[in-house]
């Protein structure tokens, strides 16, 4: 079994598969990078509830759940911590305009039957003394935690290879196929064809009778996918902080005890305090294709909108500014399980809650490779949502998977965030990234 993509989403799916004992390789030039080295790590499945996101509601939640023994079991597995804490998530409003969105918000997980309370701007300031004066109410989630993803991806890598997994340091440059020809006519659809593998960026070749497609952002860019497979999954840029808490500081008690959300003109902002001093705040949602350039005018909002909900925030260290790209998927919701491809099944799409689906997605791939079925609570995922296909590939029985080293040329660009050749062309159920115009809108759902 071949994993093509080694963020969180790869890694937990190759740990669970190797437990089940499918031999498994990965393939990533750099795995436990992507995406979760910029997430902020909010497992925040009632907080980040959606209008129109009900069904994604639910899968939020089971994966929640799995927490707590999920980080049990990868920090006995992997001998590392994984930064998971149990502190509860509080979201405020500074203004009667944002105070009425949250105020909607908090109906509708009401109405979802979630655990949130409605909490007084001075109830508020008793759980977090250094919020601002103005602070006019907020909803209080005891159940809302949070994890570092640093330390996840750490500790995922180091169980990868003490259950055996088998890492490839390159990336996937093309999957390769079986079955009828090489024409046009094969290359836009799946028909009669089946996933045997791929060629890495270093010439080398991997068979496998199960692919898993788990490469973010960079999925739809994977040469060799026929055109009805290819998934439609697009880069979202995020902007975020890291800020320190000075010794000083540090010394008078927590600067901020628990993860702090904030509805500021409209727009939303977040404050995640760490174990170690640190404070993330985040982030911005940017639709600007490729584009990983951290800008003045994002930390600019970002500081601006932290200021307003915790003064304090302008009197701690700038430790590092970063930017990533999130997988985001017409719904918003993840693509999971066999493609119209017999052999190929996706792990990707996961948009802002790949942190947080981590624990149920290695769940549901594990249970793909063995049986070669979604389990039930998953098939509102399944990658043929978006597919003219009646029914899902049939299963493929796992295959012992191979590298033989074979050498292909012309070398390749490794680099995961700059593939060769152009996007593929949206689908059309979204719009195209937009080009980097200079008066992009920024907005702070996260």
């Amino acid at each position: 079994m071949l994993v093509i993509g080694g963020g969180i989403i790869g890694l937990v799916t190759a740990w669970r598969a190797a437990q089940r004992g499918l031999r498994t390789v990965l393939a990533d030039p750099a795995p436990g990078g992507g995406a979760a080295q910029v997430a902020a790590g909010m497992l925040a499945a009632v907080t980040e509830t959606h209008f129109g996101e009900e069904t994604l509601l639910g899968l939020n939640l089971a994966s929640a759940r799995r927490y707590p023994d999920f980080a049990a079991e990868l920090t006995e597995a992997s001998g590392q911590p994984t930064g998971y804490r149990a502190c509860g998530t509080l979201a405020v409003a500074l203004d009667s305009d944002d105070r009425a969105q949250l105020r909607d918000l908090h109906a509708l997980q009401q109405r979802c039957g979630l655990d949130a309370r409605w909490l007084t701007g001075r109830e508020c300031r008793r759980l977090e003394p250094l919020l601002a004066p103005g602070v006019r109410g907020g909803v209080w989630v005891e159940g809302d935690h949070q994890i570092d993803p640093r330390l996840l991806a750490a500790a995922l890598l180091t169980a990868c290879r003490r259950a055996g997994v088998t890492f490839r340091h390159s990336w996937a440059r093309r999957l390769t196929l079986a079955g009828a020809g090489d024409t046009r006519e094969a290359a836009e659809h799946a028909d009669g064809r089946r996933a045997t593998g791929a060629v890495l960026a270093d010439g080398a070749r991997v068979a496998a009778g199960q692919v898993v497609l788990a490469g973010g952002s960079l999925s739809g860019r994977l040469a060799g996918l026929p055109a009805d497979v290819v998934p439609p999954v697009r880069p979202v840029k995020g902007q975020l902080l890291r800020l320190r808490v000075p010794a000083p500081l540090a010394a008078a008690g927590p600067f901020l005890s628990r993860t702090v959300r904030a509805v500021v003109r409209g727009g939303q902002i977040y404050l995640v305090p760490r174990a170690n001093g640190e404070l993330i705040v985040g982030a911005t949602t940017e639709e600007l294709g490729w584009d990983t350039a951290v800008t003045a005018g994002g930390l600019y909002e970002l500081l601006r909108d932290a200021h307003e909900v915790l003064p304090g925030v302008t009197e701690l260290e700038l430790v590092e500014t970063l930017a990533g790209l999130r997988p985001g998927s017409p719904d918003n919701a993840p693509l999971l399980g066999p493609s119209r491809l017999p052999g190929l099944v996706l792990a990707t799409g996961h948009h802002r809650n790949g942190v947080l689906l981590t624990p149920v997605t290695g769940d549901v791939l594990a249970d793909v490779l063995t049986t070669g079925e979604l389990p039930p609570y998953a098939r509102p995922f399944t990658p043929l949502r978006f597919s003219p296909a009646p029914a899902p590939a049939p299963a493929t029985a796992p295959a012992r998977t191979t590298a033989n080293g074979a050498r292909t040329p012309p070398p390749y660009d490794t680099s995961p965030l700059a593939p060769a050749g152009p996007a593929p062309a949206p689908a059309p159920d979204r719009p195209a990234p937009a080009t980097r115009p200079t008066d992009a809108p920024r907005s702070r759902k996260p």
